[in-house]
């Protein structure tokens, strides 16, 4: 895999706030709630964004069967990560915390008990994220989220990093 920093931009595009380009939304945790097309309402994304401080593992599909294409937002209220997967994984977009960026050699190491270099987050249930993927300004994470939301694309106001074969 070949890897590349994407920095934040000043500058954010306006877009249409009403606008929604997710076609599934699929909660991973209870009551393991699952949205498609029409179901997915200005009501439902409100509740989305309104409960990503208090704690969320959520996959947001751009494809309507939820094979490909997802963004998945993990956050405990004190950390959140942002991924996508695209491409069947040949592409992958992960929430960059250039103040960890001293930690990524260890990251690959895989020693899930440091705490100095994991959150407490984990994806998909079972994989620890690592500090350098996840953010602490959580209202920017929503800001992030919602982005992806309305235009199904990665928000310019935070850095990312772009894994890809």
């Amino acid at each position: 895999m070949k890897s590349q920093m994407i920095p934040k931009q000043a500058y954010i595009p306006p877009f249409d706030s009403q606008a929604i380009k997710v076609q599934h939304i699929e909660y991973f945790d209870p009551p393991y709630q699952e949205y498609h097309g029409e179901k997915i309402t200005e009501q439902v994304i409100a509740e989305v964004l309104k409960k990503i401080p208090s704690g969320i593992n959520i996959y947001l599909f751009l494809d309507p069967c939820g094979e490909d294409n997802w963004l998945e937002v993990n956050c405990d209220g004190k950390w959140i990560a942002i991924w996508f997967w695209g491409d069947l994984g040949e592409n992958t977009y992960f929430s960059y915390n250039p103040a960890f960026v001293d930690t990524a050699g260890q990251v690959s190491k895989m020693d899930f008990s440091d705490k100095s270099i994991y959150t407490d987050l984990k994806s998909g249930g079972q994989s620890p994220i690592a500090k350098i993927h996840a953010l602490t300004d959580i209202e920017t994470g929503i800001k992030a989220v919602e982005y992806f939301i309305r235009t199904g694309a990665f928000y310019p106001g935070i850095d990312w990093l772009h894994e890809y074969i």
